[in-house]
């Protein structure tokens, strides 16, 4: 089998496990009320609207799964899905809490800020973060923030750009390779950047490929 057969069959078990139940499991709003780490976790965390809550739909075949909204901010908890019935190839996805901002109280914001910071820290199966930047900002202060705490912590981290949709066929070209090269600073983070548009499916084979080489 050569590595074009191999990269088909890779994709076509990528694809199989999209297809398989997704259910909601419950949120998180302390660090204590985490679920049992038996499993392989992949976690989505982003800017508050990043598009992050859409992106998971897409992801997951699924309407409203993870709740969107057109107020930033909206989701406060950690989020469990389960995804894949097989033992050994099951797994949970995470949509954390959006930063950056929030219509809230300011104490409340840094309660939200405190647990993703302790999730993002001690999470023992936690195999890789997905950070999602929207393509027609790059990366903002407090993506910085959380990409450095990543690094000290070690925890690994891929990114996802959002709506690729928005931006014309030159900006497209040119914002991956760039944020590629901002990349090498960044010891945790894994060096490919997908792109991704939930509105136009962009990418998202590329997201299931590498979400399924993490099993």
């Amino acid at each position: 089998m050569n590595e074009s057969d191999i990269e088909k069959a890779q994709r076509a078990m990528a694809q199989k496990l999209f297809c398989q139940p997704c259910e909601f499991v419950k949120g998180v709003v302390a660090i204590d009320g985490l679920p049992d780490d038996d499993r392989v976790e992949i976690a989505f965390a982003g800017r508050s609207n990043v598009g992050k809550s859409s992106l998971i739909n897409a992801l997951l075949g699924r309407k409203a799964l993870a709740r969107t909204s057109n107020t930033p901010g909206r989701t406060r908890e950690i989020n469990y899905f389960t995804l894949g019935e097989d033992e050994d190839e099951r797994l949970y996805v995470v949509d954390m809490p959006g930063y950056g901002y929030a219509r809230a109280s300011k104490s409340l914001v840094e309660g939200w800020n405190k647990l993703i910071h302790q999730y993002l820290r001690g999470r023992a199966t936690l195999s890789r973060v997905f950070l999602l930047i929207d393509s027609r900002h790059g990366l903002k202060p407090n993506d910085l923030k959380i990409m450095e705490m990543l690094d000290v912590a070690a925890v690994s981290y891929q990114i996802v750009l959002t709506k690729l949709d928005k931006l014309k066929k030159a900006e497209r070209a040119a914002i991956v390779p760039h944020i590629q090269s901002l990349l090498a600073k960044h010891p945790a983070a894994y060096p490919e950047v997908i792109g991704t548009s939930s509105v136009k499916n962009t990418g998202l084979n590329d997201l299931k490929l590498a979400i399924f080489g993490l099993l």
